[in-house]
């Protein structure tokens, strides 16, 4: 490590989700490229799935001018032990984690390379107070987007009337954002929602953002000029995304997957017409009922077109069954249809094979979809899904509305999903929503190139990393 030691040494802390892991293992190896040393760090457990994977080396990796390398941190998981409800989880991690992280950020001093800058994301507040307590430089990693954040911050200041128990239905005007109806807002945020612990634990994090010097975020000003303008006059935003656009392109096998990707997929597509396959991923935490999955399968046998699914095996948590197509379905679908476990969807998207991407709306899959210029079926569950499904369908124009989330509790029926399937394939609507795709993924290509908004903000930022 003798040759790294010189090297200002920027430490990454992920929360333990592939969501989480994709966006911040791009901005380390961005980092590491740029001439810095990186260490990336999530949960033991993610760490050997990823090994396992073949994503990652147990080597420190050369990128470009800096090395990227990777030491996982205890909260006390492993593949054998009891799942915990989300809540007790998060204390343990809380709990654990900062433990044997504060000792792994400890030690790169006594190895002889100290950390400059600690970088967190919105579901580990804790890692800011620690690199506090430790006289270590931090900044955030938000992996949503600025619209998003924009709407966690006014519910967080209270400002701004939100739905409540006595108000379920109460729509939001925010400064500098389309008008959000009740179940278009973070379904955290709403009073009824199953899991508004999570949206405790990200506003958890704007009590802590007076310390970071920096708030990244895996966005472009073309994008969301206006809200990121308006949040920039509060906190010390740096927009420096896409980054999946930025790394799209880097020499490295070095992966975020923690499931091995079905190397076929690529091969299958070869195989196809331009523009004529539809993609189908709910991301790697939605998990749809087996009815769902049978009428999105009936929907893609009648409608004609080709198919390539990412049917992922649900968290053994779940207590859920894996799901299965109808045998109709299965039998009958023959090369037209393409059933994986997981995807390198990096590649899928950027595939002149593909025509269309029904999606879940996880931020990651939306700004990988607008930056390669890939039309979408926004089919959205809850979390910031659904409020990315409206700006991708009613602001950005990219996309058909399909669901409108869990909340709706309502079967999406087969011939509602091909109809819209359809719409999105062929006619006037499919030109309109492509060409709006691709003037994003001109906006997104000019954000990351040399001397635009995104790489004048990721140097500024590895400038002021220098500097500390």
């Amino acid at each position: 490590m003798s040759s790294k030691a010189c090297l200002p040494h920027v430490f990454l802390v992920s929360f333990p989700g592939q969501g989480h892991i994709n966006p911040m293992l791009r901005l380390g190896k961005k980092l590491a490229a740029a001439g810095l040393l990186v260490t990336f760090s999530t949960s033991a457990q993610l760490g050997s799935q990823m090994k396992n994977a073949g994503s990652i080396s147990g080597h420190p990796t050369r990128l470009g001018d800096g090395f990227l390398r990777f030491e996982f941190f205890d909260d006390g998981r492993t593949d054998t032990t009891p799942t915990l409800t989300y809540d007790k989880y998060m204390v343990q991690l809380q709990r654990l984690g900062a433990i044997s992280l504060r000792q792994i950020l400890e030690n790169q001093m006594k190895e002889n390379r100290p950390v400059s800058c600690v970088i967190g994301n919105p579901f580990v507040p804790w890692v800011i107070d620690l690199a506090d307590n430790l006289g270590i430089s931090s900044a955030v990693f938000w992996v949503q987007s600025c619209s998003v954040f924009s709407v966690y911050y006014h519910h967080f200041r209270g400002a701004v009337p939100f739905p409540s128990q006595t108000q379920p239905n109460l729509d939001v005007k925010l400064p500098f954002l389309p008008l959000l109806k009740s179940d278009e807002i973070p379904s955290f945020l709403t009073p009824n929602d199953s899991y508004q612990a999570i949206g405790k634990d990200i506003l958890r994090q704007f009590s802590n953002l007076s310390k970071p010097f920096c708030i990244l975020m895996d966005t472009f000003e073309e994008l969301e000029a206006e809200v990121i303008n308006d949040m920039s006059k509060n906190f010390p935003i740096k927009a420096v995304g896409p980054l999946f656009k930025i790394c799209s392109e880097m020499e490295t096998k070095i992966r975020g997957d923690c499931m091995k990707a079905a190397d076929e997929c690529i091969e299958w597509l070869d195989s196809k017409p331009i523009g004529s396959v539809v993609y189908v991923s709910f991301g790697s935490v939605v998990y749809l009922k087996q009815d769902q999955i049978d009428e999105i399968a009936y929907a893609l046998h009648s409608s004609g077109f080709s198919f390539l699914w990412v049917l992922k095996p649900p968290y053994v948590h779940l207590g859920a069954n894996r799901h299965v197509l109808p045998l109709e379905v299965v039998e009958e679908m023959g090369e037209r249809g393409k059933v994986v476990e997981w995807s390198p969807q990096e590649q899928v998207l950027s595939h002149p094979s593909l025509a269309c991407f029904l999606t879940h709306c996880g931020w990651n899959s939306s700004v990988e979809a607008m930056s390669l210029g890939v039309p979408m079926v926004a089919f959205p569950q809850w979390g910031d899904q659904v409020t990315n499904a409206k700006f991708l369908v009613d602001v950005f124009g990219v996309g058909l509305r399909l669901s409108r989330g869990a909340n709706e509790d309502r079967l999406i029926q087969r011939d509602e999903i091909e109809r819209c399937l359809r719409e999105a394939m062929e006619g006037p609507r499919a030109v309109e929503i492509r060409q709006n795709a691709l003037k994003q993924q001109k906006a997104a290509e000019k954000a990351v190139a040399d001397g635009g908004s995104s790489d004048r903000n990721i140097k500024d930022f590895i400038d002021e990393i220098r500097k500390r």
